[in-house]
């Protein structure tokens, strides 16, 4: 009989487990019985899929062809599935999510509880880190990401656009002075970030025009927690998304410097996902949750510079 479905499936669980012994082990299957059924689909189609050459397990151009049109199809199944039957079964399973630690814990995880209360058996599997995940390699599900998109064929929800601020602690600005035009951040301390994304610049609008103003400072850490906590402390200036220090300017730990110099640059954050409609229905459902709540939580609260 025909299982192409279940092959597919098998597919999956190898790219996603990365190795054949893990699907082996996941499909309850020996690695053997693993690697003729993906030899099988091989010479079917006339292409190799995996290369076995290497120690650490490849998948071909012509394998991730294959690995992102099975997916879609595996959840295009079980969306026509869904659809008929979410009236009496409850959304299972597992979503992978990706977020940078100071959107995850500021932003995405208080709307956590209240989405578990709607939909008590998904499980989330939050993954917090400045660096940018790839949603194919990680394996994830879905990533909250910053700043302009690449081009790509990931499905993307925009959720706001949301200013960064330069900020300092009073104890710094007291001992170093508060800086007046964009000119004076040569003589100040400031913290920056060490991935390898991150440049030693930081995007600064200048008498109507955008410049980029290299920064210096003593320490480049790889997450905004880092770097609030580092400014909070008096260690220097940092620019920071208004969301992140938000609380930390109602309460006087940190001060805006340089708002009315239209120092201000803004960057969009997305939900990007694969699979475009065809997305399994509980990434459908967390999506349709969370993206509205999140928009709001992200809409800026402050609009002027602390004195």
């Amino acid at each position: 009989m025909d299982n192409r479905f279940g092959e597919m499936k098998v597919f999956l669980l190898i790219v996603e487990s990365g190795s054949f012994s893990e699907a082996a082990r996941r499909s309850m299957m020996t690695p053997s019985t693993i690697s003729k059924l993906i030899g099988r689909v091989e010479n079917r189609l006339g292409v190799k899929l995996v290369d076995r050459s290497t120690r650490k397990l490849s998948i071909t151009p012509e394998g991730l062809t294959y690995y992102e049109r099975a997916q879609a199809l595996i959840a295009e199944l079980e969306d026509m599935e869904g659809c008929l039957s979410r009236k009496t079964v409850q959304l299972t399973g597992i979503i992978r999510i990706s977020a940078s630690v100071a959107f995850g814990a500021l932003v995405l995880e208080p709307v956590l509880p209240e989405f578990w209360a709607t939909y008590p058996d998904i499980v989330v599997d939050l993954s917090l880190s400045d660096e940018m995940a790839d949603l194919y390699l990680d394996r994830t599900d879905v990533a909250f990401r910053v700043g302009k998109l690449q081009d790509s064929s990931l499905m993307a929800r925009h959720l706001g656009t949301v200013p960064r601020l330069i900020v300092g602690a009073p104890e710094y600005l007291e001992r170093f002075g508060r800086p007046e035009s964009v000119d004076d951040l040569e003589r100040h301390r400031c913290l920056g970030f060490n991935f390898q994304r991150a440049a030693p610049v930081w995007p600064l609008q200048e008498r109507g025009r955008v410049v980029d103003r290299i920064i210096r400072g003593p320490l480049l850490a790889n997450n905004g927690e880092t770097v609030r906590r580092a400014a909070i402390r008096g260690a220097g200036l940092a620019r920071l998304a208004e969301y992140h220090v938000r609380d930390d300017l109602n309460t006087g730990r940190l001060v805006e410097v340089l708002a009315d110099r239209g120092t201000r640059d803004e960057e969009a954050i997305h939900a990007l996902y694969q699979g475009g409609k065809q997305i399994p229905q509980r990434i459908r459902a967390f999506l349709d949750f969370v993206v509205p709540r999140l928009q709001i939580k992200l809409k800026p609260a402050i609009s002027c510079e602390n004195p």
